[in-house]
């Protein structure tokens, strides 16, 4: 068949859509017409005609097949070497190919490129940093994402996820009157403890416009509650957009490009809107990576950059450590072996591995460095989406393994992972292996040891 009920060509724009393919359990109609979708070849082509820019047509002509991004890739080590996990054979052997091809590709074929793209790639950019020839399989595999779901060959979850950003602009079915309701309710569910506490709600000129992940407010509303109170110790001017509140993109992992500008236009809208000095955006690495460093190309912004001045939130609180808006008391300093879980996104593409360490040298009195580590540090394990794909969890357990393995050679007890993927991964990798750690966003860390001002407290003085 050309293309099913579920399984097409076409981006989820409508509710009853969406609704249709969450009531498809586990995708099993979804990938039953998957087995039978056509490819379009000449769409196909069409397409990598028109996009296929010099840098990428480059990289693919110029690999000297060296294998030196080999062992930069942590699922080939993961997968006891396997020839076939090497960065380099995954993208010629896919992305090559059907350029080779001209599209002439068929079911089967597609079928093993979405498998390869989703479930052997997290797109961390990691093998980038050790080609001589500087070629980034992640950026190439984002590319390739492009074409799979152009063509309907991306994972049911994906699909979801870019239907969401389409129909909500959040990655979950938050509306903005959820959206604000949630805020108050965390004002109220905190305000005997936190006089004075407010969430402030599309106020204009406020130093900081402040974005979060569509999971807080969904599942850990508290993180919001978290964030509030300690910009309020902080002594911020500082808001919530009502629109445009959402920072992440499942798009960007789902390959859907226009679902990628509809998601962070929205967020610079409230920008320009509320006209705040700066943004800051919550503990999440690829909400950064999207709205910060990607947004504004998918935007079409010359300047390369944000309407206004955007920073992630670990550069915030150095900022506010180092400044003395938050002030600590040293005799809470974490005692137990701590690491840090370096985010590909901020760390690795962002350039923030000193700024993290800056914040680790308040907080633990026994940091441990992973190895490698910083930009060199390896994924997680569940980034560029793979955390919540079904169909590849086993393939997602298999390169936790390599995380695992750097964080109990540290002897940490604790992983710092100030970042939603980074932290799910981490969680998921504990359940899984029992090695004994724990886990935390910085959040309540620092509230566990942040000197509350004397005008600030309860008037019963706690």
């Amino acid at each position: 068949m050309a293309e099913g009920i579920l399984c097409n060509r076409k981006p989820v724009n409508t509710k009853e859509d969406l609704l249709a393919l969450l009531a498809d359990k586990s995708g099993k109609q979804y990938y039953e017409e998957m087995n039978h979708l056509h490819v379009d070849s000449a769409a196909l082509w069409a397409t990598i005609q028109k996009s296929l820019k010099s840098r990428l047509r480059t990289w693919l002509e110029i690999c000297a097949h060296c294998g030196l991004c080999a062992d930069s890739c942590f699922y080939y080590l993961a997968n006891n070497k396997d020839p076939k996990q090497v960065p380099s054979y995954k993208i010629q052997s896919t992305l090559g190919e059907i350029v080779r091809r001209k599209g002439d590709v068929d079911n089967a074929f597609m079928q093993m490129v979405m498998d390869t793209a989703w479930s052997k790639c997290t797109c961390c950019n990691r093998c980038g940093s050790f080609c001589p020839f500087g070629i980034d399989m992640g950026v190439m595999f984002g590319y390739l994402r492009g074409l799979c779901f152009s063509q309907g060959f991306v994972p049911w979850e994906m699909k979801i996820g870019s239907g969401m950003h389409r129909i909500y602009r959040a990655q979950m079915d938050i509306t903005s009157e959820d959206w604000v309701d949630t805020c108050t309710w965390m004002c109220e569910e905190n305000e005997e403890d936190w006089p004075g506490l407010e969430i402030p709600v599309d106020k204009e000129n406020a130093d900081i416009l402040y974005t979060v992940n569509a999971r807080e407010p969904k599942h850990y509303p508290e993180d919001i509650a978290q964030a509030a109170i300690l910009f309020h110790l902080a002594g911020e001017n500082w808001t919530v957009p009502s629109v445009g509140w959402e920072e992440t993109s499942l798009t960007m992992f789902a390959g859907d490009w226009e679902g990628c500008r509809l998601q962070v236009q929205e967020v610079y809208n409230a920008m320009e809107r509320l006209k705040p000095k700066r943004m800051i955006g919550t503990e999440c690495g690829h909400a950064y990576r999207a709205t910060v460093l990607e947004g504004p190309y998918w935007a079409g912004l010359k300047t390369g950059k944000t309407p206004v001045e955007s920073i992630h939130y670990i550069e915030w609180v150095a900022e506010a450590l180092r400044t003395g808006k938050l002030k600590l008391d040293p005799s809470k300093k974490l005692k137990m072996p701590v690491t840090y879980q370096d985010s590909c996104n901020y760390i690795r593409n962002a350039g923030l591995a000193d700024t993290a360490r800056e914040i680790m040298s308040y907080i633990a009195e026994d940091f441990r460095e992973m190895t490698p580590c910083r930009e060199h540090n390896f994924c997680c394990g569940g980034g560029g989406g793979l955390n919540g794909i079904g169909r590849y969890r086993e393939q997602r357990n298999v390169g936790l393994k390599v995380k695992r393995d750097q964080i109990i050679a540290t002897g940490a007890k604790l992983v710092v992972s100030p970042c939603h993927n980074c932290w799910d991964a981490i969680r998921d990798m504990e359940e899984i292996f029992h090695i004994g750690i724990k886990w935390s966003f910085l959040k309540p860390i620092l509230l566990k040891m942040v000197i509350v001002p004397d005008h600030l407290k309860p008037e019963n003085g706690e």
